[in-house]
């Protein structure tokens, strides 16, 4: 049994405030995210099969992960549901796409929502593997499936 491991990078920008943050980020921010999607599974074996030697389409990766996240996120608002409700109405005011979570969308917590966002589409037979999301060039948070298990 071979498993091979596919990486596929998305980018997006999003701006995003942490509610009762003692620091800067509590102001709305916005970054230039980088995420990177890796996945696992056998190479496709069947001789007739199109996608022979292949764990999965990058396309099929590219498609799943623009849908569920980038075609949302991307030059949004996002902030938690902790936040006031008269500056919940403030910022429905000044963009359309603003997006209130059920948590502080901090790097970490925005993987934790990727997972469930991207798990659910994957071809039987693929895993995710793990989720890397750069919030700055030099500031990412990972998430790895045996970490988790």
């Amino acid at each position: 049994m071979v498993k091979i491991r596919l990486t596929k990078e998305f980018r997006f920008e999003m701006a995003h405030a942490l509610y009762n943050y003692d620091g800067l980020c509590k102001n709305i921010h916005g970054h230039s995210y980088i995420l990177q999607v890796t996945v696992i599974g056998e190479p496709i074996t069947e001789s007739n099969n199109p996608k022979l030697g292949m764990v999965m389409d990058f396309g099929e990766l590219k498609t799943i992960v623009n849908r569920e996240i980038v075609s949302k996120l991307d030059h949004a608002v996002v902030i938690g549901d902790t936040y006031p409700k008269k500056y919940v109405a403030d910022l429905r005011g000044m963009t359309d796409r603003l997006f209130v979570f059920n948590y502080q969308p901090t790097c970490e917590n925005m993987l934790l929502d990727f997972v469930q966002r991207i798990q659910p589409y994957l071809p039987d037979g693929v895993e995710l593997f793990s989720l890397k999301l750069h919030e700055t060039a030099n500031s990412f948070a990972e998430w790895y499936a045996a970490d988790n298990k």
